[in-house]
């Protein structure tokens, strides 16, 4: 098909596409310049169109692609939320606020006296345990089997739990016996 045919069947069809734009955009302004942008596309994408299929029916996927992207780009920019109000409930949970700095500093002072008077047969395997070695990885560096590994890891936790009693949750009780880990 020549470009002239192929102008000149476009130009009859696009007598058609008038009534169908109208139907999807529901004005008479905006009908007429979606079956001119639809003219357009269709003459500068005629060497996609296949000779021998429907033109009637491509001209109409065009303007109804046409119409679809011009509808998400339209309510894209209309729908800009007012986040202000989302915003101000932002990272309010109480367990992010940091009321008092000295408080934490003086808790971790406290942990870190709490493990440097573990025993360093206890406290060794146990920050190797909280740095990220597996139990088996301790065993091999320490030489010594598996299950006192876990046993002395298990035993520093307990101590640890003792020491920090004034630190645990209220209610949690005093007896760390019956505190599950």
């Amino acid at each position: 098909m020549t470009s002239l045919e192929f102008t000149s069947q476009v130009q009859k069809i696009s007598l058609t596409l008038r009534p169908a734009a109208m139907n999807l955009t529901r004005d008479a302004d905006d009908a007429k310049d979606l079956v001119q942008e639809t003219l357009l596309k269709a003459l500068l994408n005629k060497d996609k169109f296949k000779a021998g299929t429907n033109l009637k029916a491509w001209l109409y996927t065009i303007m109804r692609n046409t119409f679809i992207n011009n509808y998400n780009k339209i309510t894209k920019r209309s729908s800009n939320i007012d986040s202000t109000e989302y915003f101000q409930y932002f990272n309010t949970d109480q367990n992010y606020i940091t009321h008092n700095g000295a408080t934490s500093d003086f808790v971790v002072r406290d942990i870190n006296e709490a493990i440097a008077s573990l025993g360093s047969d206890y406290r060794t395997p146990f920050m190797m345990y909280y740095i990220g070695y597996k139990y088996m990885e301790i065993a091999e560096k320490l030489q010594i089997p598996i299950g006192t590994v876990k046993n002395r890891i298990h035993i520093a936790r307990k101590e640890l739990k003792n020491a920090l009693q004034v630190y645990a949750p209220v209610g949690a009780g005093a007896n760390v016996d019956t505190l599950e880990e």
